[in-house]
C-alpha cells in the first residue's frame, strides 16, 4: 500500500519561501502522477500543481503559476513543492497525492492516495 508523507510546512512571513516534501513508501511512484492540492478552512480542495513522474510534464493553478515549482526525485520518491513569493491567501493545508493520470490533474477524483497534508500559514 502506498504511503504518503507530506513536511516541510510552517509559519512565513508574506513575500518568504518554503519547500515542502511528499515521500512515498509501500511502491513506486514510477509511470503516476504526483500533485499537490491545499484546502483552506471553509473553502474546497484546490489543485495547486501536478507533474507526471515518467515524463516530469508538470502543470500549475493560474494563482500560483511563477511562483511556485514543482519537481520530482524517482530515485528517492519524492515530490517537492518550491514555493516563493508567499501570499496570506496560500495559507492552507497542503496534501500531495497520487493518481494514475495527469490529464484532469486538478480533479480530486483522479487520485487514489493521500498524505495527512501539512500546514502553511502565511502571516506578519
Amino acid at each position: 500500500q502506498l504511503q504518503l508523507v507530506e513536511s516541510g510546512g510552517g509559519l512565513v512571513q508574506p513575500g518568504g519561501s518554503l519547500r515542502l516534501s511528499c515521500a512515498a513508501s509501500g511502491g513506486t511512484l514510477d509511470y503516476l502522477a504526483v500533485a499537490w492540492f491545499r484546502q483552506a478552512p471553509g473553502k474546497e480542495r484546490e489543485g495547486v500543481s501536478c507533474i507526471s513522474m515518467s515524463y516530469g510534464t508538470t502543470y500549475y493553478a493560474d494563482s500560483v503559476k511563477d511562483r511556485f515549482t514543482i519537481s520530482r526525485d524517482n530515485a528517492k520518491r519524492t515530490v517537492y513543492l518550491q514555493m516563493t513569493s508567499l501570499k496570506p491567501e496560500d495559507a492552507a493545508v497542503y496534501y500531495c497525492a497520487v493518481g494514475l493520470d495527469s490529464s484532469s490533474w486538478s480533479a480530486v477524483s483522479v487520485y487514489d492516495y493521500w498524505g495527512q497534508g501539512t500546514q502553511v500559514t502565511v502571516s506578519s
